[in-house]
C-alpha cells in the first residue's frame, strides 16, 4: 500500500453518497452527470471513484442503452461541484468491486 495524498474536495460528497446509496450530480470534464458511486480508493496515489452513471450524457454523447455499460472510473480531483440528490440510486448487475480500476480500495458498496 502506498502513502495516500490528501483527499480532493469532491471525496467527502462521493463517500457520503456511497455510504447512503444516493446519487450525486456533478460536472466531469465540463459535462454534467448523475453518478451513483460504488467504490472509492487510489490509483497510483490519485483518488479514484467507480460510479454508475444514472443520468445525463457523456463527453462523447448520450449514455449507452445497455445499463451494464454505464460504469465510469474517474479521478476524483477532476470532479467538480458534487451535490448529493434525492434521486433513485441505480446500479447494474455486473458490478464487482474487484474490477474497478482502483489499486488501493478504501470503501465500496
Amino acid at each position: 500500500m502506498t502513502a495516500r495524498p490528501s483527499r480532493p474536495p469532491a471525496w467527502a460528497a462521493l463517500e457520503r453518497a456511497l455510504t447512503e446509496r444516493r446519487p450525486v450530480r456533478a460536472r466531469y470534464h465540463g459535462t454534467e452527470r448523475v453518478l451513483c458511486p460504488h467504490a472509492l480508493g487510489w490509483k497510483r496515489a490519485r483518488a479514484k471513484v467507480l460510479s454508475y452513471q444514472a443520468g445525463s450524457s457523456t463527453e462523447d454523447g448520450r449514455r449507452p442503452d445497455d445499463p451494464r455499460q454505464r460504469w465510469r472510473s474517474m479521478f476524483v480531483d477532476e470532479i467538480e461541484d458534487p451535490v448529493i440528490t434525492d434521486s433513485r440510486w441505480e446500479t447494474a448487475d455486473n458490478y464487482s468491486p474487484e474490477t474497478n480500476g482502483i489499486d488501493d480500495l478504501e470503501i465500496s458498496v
